[in-house]
């Protein structure tokens, strides 16, 4: 038998991070064929993943317009996936997360009768509408899929209760930790350590190594509008409150991010607005920074396999096991549990220590070998 063709998709660059070291293993696995597909749903950020981990695009179907709608952007998905599978016909299909590109992957896949093999399944808040519209992708792609690669037994059983097969459901842990750690291993080497201090001391102070500093992300959805007021709100008076520390913004492109936070933020001495960074220089800065202010949902994994205390400006997080393990809190886009939160974090060794030290548990970097035995396993069947 011809070596299954396994096609691996993604869109943004969360997708590209997590997805690579699996398309780096299928490429050194002699029992699979590789086809990598980017839809380039994201575009600038999407291919500084790919090229930092020298990943091989096959296929790239370059649906992104500028101002596009949900809807329209799935129009175009299923359109050119569609027709990708109809000249390829891969033999399997990998997707990740919860992007637009998730669910338009599966279901071309489905109505191909292509079966798929979703990464990262079964993360619920429980809310449709929160994150938006990230929730409703990864519902819808459940019943579409053909293998559930949970990333923990919480997400396990969120599968399980929503009747997927027990055979069909695999704990992986997360890809991203895989990512990480070999991420990490790269910056352990001189070269790329002075690589990367020389990219971000062009956009930071020399000594930014040395002062404490709060990392800070956001670019949600659904903080738009009154959700980024309150938290620009809250990181001013974080700033004033805390003169000594650093407040690092690598702020996203979205218009509706950009205006509040460079209108709010822009004139703070010791705010520091960046522009968005690419994988590698934002994991330096994970591992140097003192703690994480986040809406992301990834990050939420990363920062606390470096020992990274998180606290998530969202009312719900998919996340759970990080809040349960003690990680991560929610404190919402609500300026009061921002400026409480971080605060405590600052003034308080002992809570700091706390989250600093707990176990992470998303997983030990060998994802990537539990789905590739599992998708075996399914053609040796």
């Amino acid at each position: 038998m011809s070596r299954p063709k396994i096609a691996v998709f993604f869109g943004t660059r969360p997708e590209a991070i997590k997805m690579a070291p699996l398309v780096t293993a299928l490429q050194s696995d002699d029992r699979f064929e590789l086809m990598s597909v980017s839809t380039g749903q994201h575009r600038e950020m999407l291919d500084q993943v790919v090229d930092i981990f020298d990943l091989p695009v096959h296929h790239d179907l370059d649906v992104m317009t500028p101002g596009q709608t949900l809807a329209s952007l799935s129009s175009k998905l299923i359109g050119k996936i569609d027709q990708l599978l109809e000249s390829e016909q891969p033999d399997f299909a990998l997707v990740q997360g919860d992007t637009t590109t998730v669910l338009m992957a599966s279901l071309a896949c489905f109505y191909r009768r292509i079966p798929t093999g979703h990464v990262e399944a079964g993360l619920r808040t429980g809310d449709m509408t929160s994150p938006f519209p990230e929730e409703a992708n990864r519902v819808l792609a459940t019943p579409l899929s053909t293998l559930h690669f949970a990333p923990t037994s919480v997400s396990e059983k969120h599968l399980l209760d929503e009747r997927v097969p027990r055979e069909r459901v695999f704990v992986t842990g997360n890809t991203v930790i895989d990512a990480l750690h070999l991420e990490v291993e790269r910056q352990n080497d001189p070269k790329i350590a002075a690589e990367i201090d020389a990219q971000l001391t062009e956009v930071l102070p020399a000594d930014w190594r040395e002062k404490r500093f709060v990392l800070i992300t956001g670019h949600r959805r659904e903080n738009f509008g009154g959700g980024f007021e309150s938290i620009c709100a809250a990181i001013a008076e974080l700033a004033a409150k805390f003169p000594d520390v650093r407040f690092v913004y690598p702020v996203h492109l979205n218009p509706n991010v950009q205006g509040p936070v460079e209108q709010s933020l822009g004139n703070l001495d010791n705010v520091l607005l960046l522009p968005p960074q690419s994988y590698r220089p934002f994991v330096a800065l994970m591992r140097a920074c003192t703690l994480v202010l986040t809406d992301s949902g990834g990050v939420q994994e990363e920062a606390p396999g470096l020992g990274k205390p998180v606290l998530v400006m969202r009312d719900t997080t998919e996340r759970p096991e990080g809040v349960d393990a003690g990680t991560v809190r929610l404190v919402g886009p609500v300026r009061e549990n921002i400026v409480d939160g971080v605060s405590e974090l600052l003034t308080d060794s002992a809570a700091y220590d706390a989250m600093a030290t707990s176990d992470n548990p998303y997983g030990d970097g060998h994802a990537c070998d539990r789905i590739l035995q599992a998708i075996a396993d399914h053609f040796a069947k």
